[in-house]
């Protein structure tokens, strides 16, 4: 199983620490530790310079990818001491499984989170402690950081009895008297106040205008009508007076649907979680796909050459897509930031592999540059890794150009989703029997394979796609080119 050192911070902050534990009057102290120089108080500093070493064993980042991770199991136990180098803890990332070793001698003090939980990366996992005294405080440590704090209840307060009686509701003003003036007088109105004033029998030049330069505004006339209005109604253009909007209701929470009677409701694993999260971010990118039919003819009879030979049909296929894309470079070139995108010098073929539990997509990194039996030989390794989950972060994250086969599964055709951070991915159907016509209308049978590549239209077009599949055709029809 692959390992990995983990990484210990530095002695807990709230806790005194030093990297020594002696009682060396020599030892400087801080300002606040020097109160007198009498005898008590100097007596007070020795033991205050007993300095406690616990070290938080954390949760690593095993991947650039990885967020969290699982505890698979503890290979030792509380109580344990441990050396340098030595694997402690066995960790689920969002690919493989790792040891995770330790950079410290001390004793496994205390585990924090145990076997089958996960953790954020960063979040401490178990304490290291420097010796035995120190045992008892790493515990106690442990049990205040996986005890779950529980916020305390809060009593409302009740309000204040009130000796005075609440008011009455306020009957609606009645309609305002028409102001005294020495002669006629013209009444300004929206055309909708106006119409509300015939609708409530409301006689328009006894209402007062709040308006501007006194003009009647609807609210006015319904005011005067004794009916509460409301909402603030807009004028006319001519009118400044602007209505509030009315707050728009929050959108009512859906309640996810009730699960099937007999179901099972099973979590993601960290793996799938990860392939959940790929598989979102990869809607974010503008692809496109082409087809095309390839005759397997002549490959399907180098294989039964070289098959004995250790040689496998994914690293035929590899290895001509690998010589197609030196041709092509722009299908092995990536774009990340949506606004460059950079010409990979490696070919590096990620192959996708379905193993327990999730998808991972090994690497056979310079592709183009291995002979086919070695490059078997590579591929026979990864794949047990994969299986194993034992795989290095750069044995499965350095793919330039992505392999799907599902022929060994009879499937004829299928699209294949493109990984997040590459350009292109092929899929590769099964090989079958179809009838053919040549040039001259005479029919024969041939063995054809479909391929569909998936590729990001922002650095690959139509006609690159389409001259990279013609090259692979052309070195699959003709493979001898394969075995040099």
């Amino acid at each position: 199983m692959a390992s990995t050192p983990f990484l210990s911070r530095p002695p807990l902050s709230n806790t005194s620490i030093s990297f020594s534990s002696s009682t060396s009057t020599s030892t400087s102290l801080p300002a606040h530790f020097l109160r007198s120089p009498s005898s008590k108080n100097h007596s007070r500093r020795r033991i205050l310079s007993v300095r406690s070493k616990i070290r938080e064993i954390f949760m690593p980042a095993l991947s650039s990818t990885m967020t969290e991770g699982k505890i698979v199991s503890w290979i030792k136990s509380e109580g344990d001491r441990l050396s340098k180098g030595e694997s402690v803890v066995v960790v689920e990332s969002d690919k493989a499984d790792m040891d995770v070793e330790t950079f410290y001698d001390g004793i496994l003090a205390a585990i924090v989170v145990p076997e089958g939980e996960s953790a954020p990366v960063g979040a401490p996992i178990g304490l290291l402690a420097e010796t035995e005294e120190e045992i008892d405080e790493a515990r106690a440590k442990a049990a205040s950081k996986s005890a779950p704090s529980t916020p305390k209840a809060v009593t409302p307060t009740p309000p204040p009895p009130t000796s005075t009686p609440a008011p009455a509701i306020s009957q609606p003003p009645p309609p305002s008297a028409k102001p005294a003036s020495d002669g006629p007088r013209k009444i300004v109105a929206t055309p909708f106040a106006k119409k509300l004033a015939k609708q409530h029998k409301v006689n328009i030049e006894s209402v007062v205008g709040t308006g501007p330069f006194g003009r009647v505004t609807p609210a006015d006339v319904e005011t005067a009508a004794g009916i509460t209005p409301s909402k603030a109604i807009g004028t006319n253009a001519g009118s400044n007076i602007v209505s509030q909007p009315t707050p728009p209701k929050p959108a009512p929470s859906v309640a996810p649907p009730p699960p099937v009677p007999g179901s099972t409701v099973v979590p993601f694993t960290t793996m799938q979680a990860a392939v959940s999260k790929n598989m979102v971010d990869s809607l974010a990118v503008p692809t496109f796909r082409v087809g095309y039919p390839v005759t397997t003819d002549a490959l399907d009879a180098l294989y039964v050459k070289v098959k004995p030979k250790g040689v496998t049909m994914t690293a035929l296929l590899a290895k001509a897509a690998a010589m197609a894309l030196v041709q092509h470079p722009v299908v092995n070139a990536t774009c990340k930031d949506g606004k460059s995108f950079a010409h990979n010098s490696s070919i590096n073929i990620a192959v996708a592999v379905a193993i327990d539990g999730g998808l991972i997509t090994p690497v056979l990194q310079d592709a183009d540059k291995l002979d086919l039996y070695l490059l078997s030989e590579k591929w026979k390794e990864l794949l047990k890794k994969a299986r194993g989950k034992q795989l290095q972060p750069n044995e499965y994250n350095s793919g330039t150009f992505t392999l799907s086969n599902l022929g060994m599964f009879g499937v004829d055709r299928f699209d294949a989703i493109l990984p997040p951070g590459q350009g292109a991915i092929m899929a590769v159907g099964a090989s079958k029997p179809t009838v053919v016509a040549d040039a001259d209308g005479f029919f024969s049978v041939k063995s054809k394979m479909l391929v569909n590549v998936t590729a990001d239209h922002r650095i690959i077009y139509g006609a690159d796609l389409a001259a990279f599949l013609q090259t692979f055709t052309k070195i699959v029809e003709n493979p001898e080119s394969l075995t040099l």
